[in-house]
């Protein structure tokens, strides 16, 4: 799977998800950390990744745009470490990874995922 992680989640997580060889970059380290939501949904639909946020503003403009790409993954968990981060993401990769490639939004919360296809209507 390739991922972008937002601002918020821990770096950490980039190398332990490539240990278990996803394709992952941080927004900090491609210099994008104060780049606009906008942004960042554009540069990984370009770019084939799914966005890994905390933001809530990623699905709202998913939804008012009516767009079907890029998947977009909002963590509704406090203070998220990245081995926590990498168990959800792996975990999603496995149950949803078709979903993922295709276009959705997915909200996390307590170990429970919804998954909604995109575009949403």
């Amino acid at each position: 799977m390739r991922w972008l992680l937002d601002q918020g989640l821990p770096r950490g997580a980039v190398r332990l998800l490539a240990e278990h060889r996803h394709d992952v970059i941080h927004v900090g380290d491609i210099g994008m950390s104060m780049a606009s939501d906008a942004e960042i949904l554009q540069f990984s639909a370009n770019n084939e990744r799914v966005v890994v946020t905390l933001d809530a503003d990623f699905h709202a403009i998913l939804a008012q745009s009516s767009a079907d790409k890029p998947s977009v993954i909002r963590l509704r968990v406090e203070g998220c470490k990245a081995p926590e981060l990498v168990h959800f993401l792996l975990d999603a990769a496995e149950r949803f990874g078709t979903e993922l490639e295709s276009g959705c939004a997915i909200t996390v919360l307590n170990e429970k995922f919804r998954l909604r296809k995109l575009p949403i209507r």
